[in-house]
């Protein structure tokens, strides 16, 4: 089961990264195009588009600030220790 695992975890680290945003902007991307192309509309332009939106939203990610907002954690204070001694 860790073989199995470790492939999908590798596959994973692989598609999609750091930043989730350009994956699932590719698959709207290939969806667009296929009901663009389904419609009788030539579609081949979309996705460059898509790329050409994208790259520099993960760029700003990456280096300087989210062009789009990631979702954090809020931190959580541990609690106190029971052998800790309060207040002294």
């Amino acid at each position: 089961m860790s073989k199995l695992r470790a492939f999908g975890a590798f596959w994973y680290d692989f598609v999609i990264g750091d930043d989730w945003v350009v994956p699932v902007g590719i698959v709207f991307g290939l969806a667009g195009t296929y009901g663009l192309h389904h419609a009788g509309v030539t579609a081949w332009w979309l996705l460059p588009l898509v790329l050409v939106v994208l790259l520099p939203v993960s760029l700003s990610r990456a280096v300087s600030g989210p062009l789009l907002p990631r979702r954090t954690r809020a931190r959580r204070t541990p609690p106190a220790s029971p052998h800790t001694p309060q207040g002294h």
